[in-house]
């Protein structure tokens, strides 16, 4: 359990499930998304109506998301309703019931949703150039799953998946208001205090990431070129990962001040969007670049990216510019734990990742301990032009 004390008449409270795509069997892709979806449909003691008003009727706001490892229910809404939000996730999480009538309802709104995603190529594109880096791994699938497999998917599945995959030792509830301990830990108790224990130990994850770095191209109908290009990365666990969210914020992160859009797109006019990212899971991560620009100058961003890593991997940062990229990665950082529901579930992830709560002020010794050596090391270890998947969605 996470508690965050804040002066404030708007409460946040999250609960983390850890388990998500990653988890799922194949030819049941896309089953931790449709729980998700499920869970709002009926429970024991509630119809949909009755879940939806239940929070919604006090001004409240529900809602949920799954990730590659994490299923994750939240609300915002007003002090006095904290109770009532602990009820809801606790009937949401442990009591619904999946009838049959809303599954099939359900299967065709996720339908739509994943239809709706393959008409946005720029997120689509960056979904599936996780399935070329992580083919045959737990990782290498789209969390909405695929039509086949969504349309087999019965109530058993459901149910095995949830015996499986809920453990009791890896869900963490976090608050955020103006709560003291004794008030959170006296709710939390009250509504959750009954459940049985399901701390069965999860099976080590067996897969390998086998697939080599290559190039893909794809045709769509589309006006432009969508791009990007990675490789392989740090997971949660490694030193280098602080060292490597640095660089991947000098390069591509907020703000329009990033290297690769200040070339890009300040100095060449090439792209309207550029940016980087970096993702680190359990047992591995993903950097990358993304780009959308004309068919006729996407070679040119593609060079000017890759010259830009090569500067990254042959020169050392000087001691001015890293002081400077570290006050402002630093900046962003404390500017995002304003967003108290965001902060609240990031340190709910936390607990899960790593048993323990990484508060601001130790983030910043982390961050103020990466050197211009290890730098370079970082540069020269993922930017390594040999180690690169690519992927084109070019116009037909």
């Amino acid at each position: 359990m996470v508690n965050q004390q804040v002066n404030s008449p708007i409460a946040h409270t999250c609960i983390l499930v850890k388990a998500g795509s990653r988890d799922e069997q194949v030819s049941k892709f896309g089953l931790a998304h449709f729980i998700e979806h499920l869970l709002f449909k009926r429970t024991e003691r509630r119809n949909t109506s009755q879940i939806l008003n239940r929070l919604e009727s006090v001004g409240a706001d529900l809602n949920a998301y799954t990730t590659k490892e994490y299923t994750c229910l939240h609300a915002s809404f007003l002090k006095p309703y904290l109770g009532r939000t602990l009820d809801i996730f606790e009937d949401l999480l442990f009591h619904s019931v999946f009838p049959e009538e809303e599954m099939v309802k359900e299967k065709g709104i996720v339908l739509d949703e994943i239809a709706s995603y393959r008409d946005s190529p720029e997120d689509a594109i960056l979904d599936d150039f996780e399935d070329i880096v992580f083919e045959g791994h737990g990782l290498g699938h789209n969390i909405l799953g695929k039509e086949k497999d969504l349309k087999t998917i019965v109530q058993s599945d459901i149910k095995r998946f949830l015996n499986e995959n809920y453990r009791t030792s890896e869900i963490v509830i976090g608050i955020s208001g103006p709560y003291s301990m004794k008030e959170v830990r006296r709710m939390t108790e009250k509504y959750f205090g009954h459940l049985k224990e399901n701390s069965s130990q999860r099976a080590p994850a067996t897969d390998l990431l086998t697939s080599l770095p290559h190039s893909t191209s794809r045709k769509l109908p589309i006006n432009q070129v969508h791009y990007v290009l990675g490789s392989r990365a740090y997971s949660i666990h490694e030193d280098k990962k602080i060292g490597l969210l640095l660089l991947n914020n000098i390069l591509g992160g907020i703000g329009m001040s990033s290297r690769l859009n200040m070339i890009v797109r300040e100095k060449h006019g090439i792209a309207y969007t550029i940016e980087s990212n970096y993702h680190p899971f359990a047992d591995t991560g993903l950097f990358s670049v993304y780009f959308g620009t004309d068919e006729d100058k996407y070679l040119k961003a593609r060079q000017l990216i890759l010259r830009e890593f090569k500067k990254l991997r042959d020169n050392r940062f000087s001691e001015l510019q890293l002081t400077q990229a570290k006050k402002k990665y630093k900046g962003q950082i404390a500017l995002g734990e304003e967003n108290r529901l965001s902060l609240i579930i990031a340190q709910a992830k936390s607990l899960l990742d790593h048993d323990d709560i990484q508060f601001l002020e130790e983030i910043f010794q982390k961050i103020d301990a990466v050197d211009a050596d290890m730098m370079l090391e970082i540069a020269n270890e993922i930017l390594d032009p040999d180690q690169f998947f690519s992927l084109s969605f070019l116009p037909e």
